[in-house]
C-alpha cells in the first residue's frame, strides 16, 4: 500500500523533502517574533516548500538551533508523512476503516487476502529501546533553560512565545509506565511561561485534560512528556480525531510502516520517542493554573486569556544537533487546515461505513475546517436529508463543533461552491428545507455563539423534492447530449488557435 520508504524520523522525511526539491535551506537571520510567521504564511499560500531557517533571531542574538517551517503546507507533503501519494489517500481511508471495524474473514483466500490489514496491526506494537538519539544530551535541574529553543512569537498581539507543534504525552492514573496502548497523544499548544515552566492549553474533551483529572482526584500530580520534531506519522497520529480507545502512539505505526521506537524518560514514568528531535519532560500539579494568552488561533481571532494547568519542567532532552520543528495558526490557509483537507478523504470511508447513503463530504477549508459540511446523497426517501444531518451531529464527536450542514444530491459537487450555491438557490426554500437547533454543543473559540460553547445549529436540503416533501411537480434538469459534448470536444481540438482557447 506505501507509496513511499518508511520515515522513521523528522530528518528522514526531510530527507525526502530535499531529494525531490521540497526543502530550501535559508542562511539569512530570520526574527522569531513574527517575521518568521509573515514569512511562512507567504510561501505557505504560494504553495511553497518546507524552510529550514539556519539562524532565527530572538532579540537581535542568533539561536543555536535551526527552525523548520512548512512541514505539511501542501496536501501532497500531508500525503507522504502518511506513506502515500494524494492519488491514494482514498485507498488508505477503506484501509483504515477497514482495520476500526473488521469482519470476520470468509474463508481462507479472504484470510490471506487480509495480510497487509494484520501486517499494519503488528505495525503499532512499540519497540523498547535502552538508548536514544533525542537523548543524547540531556540538562536537568538549574540547567534547564527554555530560552535556548528558537520558540516563535507568530503574532502582533500574541501574548509570549509559544510552541505550536508539541506533541503531549500523557497516562492514566491507573496506568504501568509500559502500557503505551494507554498513553494519549495530543497537539495542544503551549505557552512559555519561564525558563522552565509552561503552559498547556488542552480543553475538557481533550484525553490530556482527561488523565488530568483522574490524577487530580488523587490529589496527585501528572507526569507529562512532550516531543518536538516527532516523525511525521507520530506527528498527524496525534492530530487525527482517532477513537479515544486507540492510542496515537501506538496507531503511528500503521502510518509509518515501521514500530514506534520509544525511551524512557529521564525524570518523569513516560516512554518517549527516542527518534524525535527534542523532549521536554515535567509534572502537572493538580490545581496549579496560569492565564493563557492571548494568542491568535484557528478562527481568525485572537482568543481570550483563560486559566489552564501549568507544568513544571525537570528536563529537556535534545539530539546533539536539535532541529525545532514550529508552525503557525491562523485564519486559512494555515498547515492545520491543509491537514484538514487530507484528514477528510480519509475520514470519508469511516462516515460512510456509519451512514452508507453518504456520497461524498467536504469541509470548506476557509470554514475553520470543520464549521461548515457539503454533502452529497444518493437521495431515495422524503426526509432522508434531514435524518443524515441529525446522524452526522449525533453519531460522529468530530462533527459536534460542525455549526452548518448542507447536503445537496449526488449529481452536485459538493467541493465546488458554483455547484452548492446553484442547489441552493434552486432545490431549496427557506420555509420548508431549514433546520434550526438550539443549545447545541460548539467550540467556545466561536464568538458568534450566544453562550461560550453552546450555539445553535442550521441544516439546510438542497436536495430534490421528492414524495410528501413537495406538491409540485419537479423540473427537469438540462444536460447536454453525450454525442454533442463529444462533438464539440472534438471540434475544440481541431480549431485551437482560430477559437483562442
Amino acid at each position: 500500500m506505501r507509496d513511499f520508504p518508511p520515515f522513521a524520523s523528522l530528518r528522514s522525511f526531510l530527507d525526502w523533502c530535499g531529494e525531490t526539491d521540497q526543502l530550501k535551506i535559508l542562511s539569512e537571520p530570520v526574527a522569531l517574533r513574527h517575521q518568521m510567521t509573515a514569512l511562512h504564511r507567504a510561501v505557505l499560500e504560494a504553495n511553497g516548500p518546507v524552510m529550514q531557517f539556519d539562524h532565527p533571531m530572538q532579540e537581535g542574538s542568533c539561536v543555536a538551533m535551526p527552525v523548520v517551517v512548512n512541514l505539511f503546507g501542501t496536501p501532497e507533503r500531508v500525503a507522504a508523512g502518511l506513506g502515500v501519494s494524494v492519488a491514494h489517500l482514498g485507498e488508505l481511508g477503506e484501509f483504515l476503516a477497514a482495520l476500526r471495524t473488521p469482519s470476520p474473514p470468509d474463508g481462507l483466500r479472504d484470510a490471506l487476502s487480509r495480510w497487509p490489514m494484520l501486517k499494519a496491526a503488528l505495525t503499532t506494537r512499540p519497540k523498547f529501546t535502552k538508548k536514544a538519539p533525542v537523548q543524547d544530551v540531556v540538562h536537568e535541574g538549574d540547567a534547564v533553560d527554555m530560552g535556548r529553543l528558537p520558540v516563535q512569537t507568530h503574532w502582533s498581539g500574541d501574548a509570549a512565545p509559544l510552541i505550536t507543534w508539541p506533541v503531549v504525552l500523557t497516562r492514566p492514573e491507573n496506568s504501568e509506565v509500559a502500557d503505551i496502548g494507554r498513553y494519549n497523544a495530543g497537539v495542544y499548544r503551549a505557552q512559555v511561561l519561564g525558563r522552565d515552566r509552561l503552559i498547556l492549553r488542552w480543553l475538557p474533551h481533550r484525553g490530556g485534560a482527561a488523565h488530568h483529572r483522574e490524577w487530580a482526584k488523587k490529589g496527585e500530580k501528572m507526569p507529562v512528556a512532550i516531543a518536538l520534531g516527532c516523525d511525521p506519522a507520530t506527528l498527524l497520529s496525534a492530530a487525527l480525531p482517532l477513537p479515544e480507545t486507540v492510542s496515537e502512539l501506538s496507531f503511528a505505526g500503521v502510518f509509518s510502516g515501521a514500530r514506534p521506537r520509544l525511551v524512557a524518560a529521564k525524570t518523569v514514568p513516560l516512554m518517549v520517542p527516542a527518534d524525535a528531535e527534542i523532549i521536554l519532560e515535567g509534572w502537572v500539579n493538580p490545581d496549579e493554573t496560569a492565564p493563557e494568552g492571548p494568542f491568535g488561533d484557528h478562527t481568525g481571532y485572537y482568543n481570550a486569556a483563560e486559566p489552564f494547568p501549568v507544568m513544571q519542567i525537570t528536563a529537556i532532552t535534545h539530539r546533539r544537533d536539535p532541529l525545532y520543528l514550529s508552525t503557525y495558526t491562523g485564519r486559512p490557509p494555515d498547515e492545520p487546515a491543509i491537514i484538514g483537507e487530507v484528514f477528510n478523504t480519509l475520514a470519508l470511508p469511516t462516515i460512510r461505513a456509519q451512514i452508507p447513503e453518504i456520497k461524498d463530504l467536504w469541509l470548506p477549508p476557509a470554514a475553520c475546517s470543520y464549521r461548515i459540511a457539503v454533502i452529497s446523497i444518493h437521495k431515495r426517501y422524503p426526509g432522508q436529508a434531514r435524518r443524515v444531518m441529525m446522524a452526522l451531529w449525533g453519531m460522529l464527536a468530530q462533527f459536534s463543533y460542525t455549526k452548518m450542514i448542507v447536503v445537496v444530491d449526488d449529481d452536485i459537487n459538493p467541493r465546488n461552491w458554483d455547484d452548492i450555491a446553484w442547489a441552493i438557490a434552486t432545490r431549496m426554500d427557506p420555509g420548508r428545507d431549514v433546520m434550526v437547533l438550539e443549545n447545541t454543543p460548539m467550540d467556545y473559540l466561536d464568538f458568534a455563539s450566544p453562550q461560550p460553547g453552546l450555539a445553535g445549529k442550521l441544516g439546510l436540503d438542497a436536495t430534490t423534492k421528492i414524495g410528501a416533501e413537495t406538491t409540485r411537480e419537479w423540473g427537469n434538469v438540462m444536460h447536454t447530449a453525450p454525442e454533442d459534448t463529444a462533438f464539440a470536444s472534438d471540434f475544440i481540438a481541431r480549431h485551437l488557435p482560430e477559437l483562442g482557447i
